[in-house]
């Protein structure tokens, strides 16, 4: 027997959320510890704590909810996502996760469903690593993998750093979730890619996620004057990073069928002016792909290249990698699971690898950890007009509530 989540209240939460940071194309810009990431955190603890449930935040600002289960030595479920989004970025990206995790709490109640484990939700901070890098670092400062003294330091680009911000909207807790242990962790969440939809496929059981590399990069040539530099003269940076942008490219269309990407995301020229040659070129280059072995060559072809058009442009190059993330694969038990219960609610369903980086990524080594997709149109995410259907919006819900459920009844 499945139950059902109340899908109106879901959709009516969904639009409530998208108010804070809304943009002009209905999407919005909610960046980490900004006042319009404050607003929903506000707005989130609010529900939570009218819906009788109890509140903890930690040192990184990661926000804990828990519906108490019948046996509360019992390790808990643990649902959520993240609350923040890259600039002029979506209404459903993570937060979705978050507000279905809520809708599934709110749902028990409603039916007076007691469990067994208690039920945690999460809202993460800074997954998006738009504002303060690296990214998904609320989940990594609560497995270990980052130190919560060495976050709390990290800079935005106008020098404020995670503790300044976390003071200054109210977020910077004290709870110590260092000895914490799940049963389960589940995260719902939109594919952020085409293949669900292309497929007609309602769920997506993601089976792990692509290994990642992450790096900043910097040519440095020489800034002189645009008209009276001669061109076999120049120490252009600009050219230099072209090149490499080129090449780089190359090698993500060669590893298409290996479900290989190679993204230049970022680029900065100093001093940027019209009639100045670039005397500094920074960007960021990332590589996503399913074999470690292939990211190890990928890395030596990277710096390779880097290398030989250095001498070619009589440029230096300075290259920092900066996230290091291997292919993972979630827990086989709980992908059954989550498959089993698509079966019970008669959704179609495919086992899909996750091509982005989610929380869940650092959670799976700490405990059993399984991801849920759901489609979203036309594939498109990190962007204004990123959206999905009424349907799909329920589905998703409807999944976590239900494998929520199975797993937090277990002995």
């Amino acid at each position: 027997m499945t139950v059902q989540i109340n899908t109106a209240r879901l959709l009516k939460l969904i639009d409530d959320f998208a108010q804070f940071g809304r943009t002009e194309k209905g999407g919005v810009t909610r960046l980490t510890l900004s006042d319009e990431d404050k607003q929903a955190r506000d707005y989130f603890v609010q529900i939570v704590k009218e819906a009788g449930f109890s509140v903890q935040v930690d040192g990184i600002g990661n926000i804990f909810v828990r519906r108490l289960g019948l046996q509360p030595n019992l390790s808990p479920i643990l649902l959520g996502s993240h609350g923040d989004s890259q600039p002029l970025g979506g209404r459903y990206d993570g937060i979705y996760g978050v507000l279905a995790g809520l809708e599934v709490l709110l749902s028990l109640n409603d039916q007076r469903i007691e469990t067994m484990r208690s039920i945690d939700l999460v809202m993460w901070t800074n997954e998006e690593g738009a504002r303060f890098a690296p990214a998904m670092m609320g989940a990594a400062v609560f497995t270990g993998k980052l130190s919560l003294n060495d976050a709390l330091k990290i800079q935005d680009k106008d020098g404020l750093t995670i503790k300044d911000e976390l003071e200054r909207i109210g977020y910077l807790g004290q709870a110590d979730f260092s000895q914490y242990k799940a049963h389960a962790a589940l995260e719902v969440h939109i594919e952020q890619g085409p293949i669900l939809e292309r497929n007609q496929t309602d769920v997506g059981v993601v089976t792990g996620a692509l290994g990642q590399r992450w790096y900043q990069i910097t040519f440095d040539g020489l800034a002189s004057h645009a008209g009276t530099t001669p061109m076999n003269m120049r120490q252009d940076a600009a050219v230099g990073m072209a090149k490499a942008i080129v090449k780089f490219n190359e090698i993500g269309l060669r590893e298409v069928l290996n479900q290989g990407r190679v993204t230049v995301g970022y680029v900065q020229l100093t001093p940027n002016s019209p009639n100045v040659i670039p005397g500094k070129a920074y960007f960021t280059l990332e590589v996503r792909h399913p074999s470690t072995v292939s990211l190890t060559q990928i890395d030596q072809e990277i710096r390779q290249i880097l290398t030989d058009i250095a001498t070619e442009t009589n440029l230096s190059v300075c290259i920092k990698q900066v996230v290091t993330l291997e292919p993972l694969a979630f827990d086989v038990r709980l992908t059954d699971i989550i498959q089993n219960t698509a079966e019970a609610l008669n959704y179609s369903w495919e086992r899909i690898v996750s091509g982005a980086g989610h929380d869940s990524c650092h959670l799976n080594s700490k405990f059993p950890t399984a991801m849920i997709f759901i489609p979203c149109i036309d594939g498109l995410s990190h962007n204004e007009e990123e959206n999905i259907t009424d349907e799909w919006c329920e589905f998703g819900g409807n999944m976590l509530l239900n494998a929520t459920l199975a797993l937090a009844n277990e002995h």
